[in-house]
């Protein structure tokens, strides 16, 4: 099973991960980081295939892809 893992004070709420998940698995949660930005939250992390396109998509490498 694979697990996506957000680090969310690296994460600008871009969106890139979101619209490139073939699962849906992430979408941008109600939480802050110090930035001010509302950071992306696995919200279906049961259906992640550990495809890890999220985390190449992402610019600030605030993604990570464990399987």
């Amino acid at each position: 099973m694979a697990k996506v893992q957000i680090v969310a004070e690296r994460c600008k709420s871009c969106g890139y991960c979101i619209k490139f998940c073939p699962k849906q698995v992430l979408a941008i949660g109600d939480k802050v980081n110090s930035k001010g930005y509302e950071y992306v939250v696995p919200v279906h992390p049961d259906d992640c295939i550990g495809c890890a396109i999220c985390g190449r998509m992402c610019p600030d490498g605030a993604i990570e892809v464990f399987k």
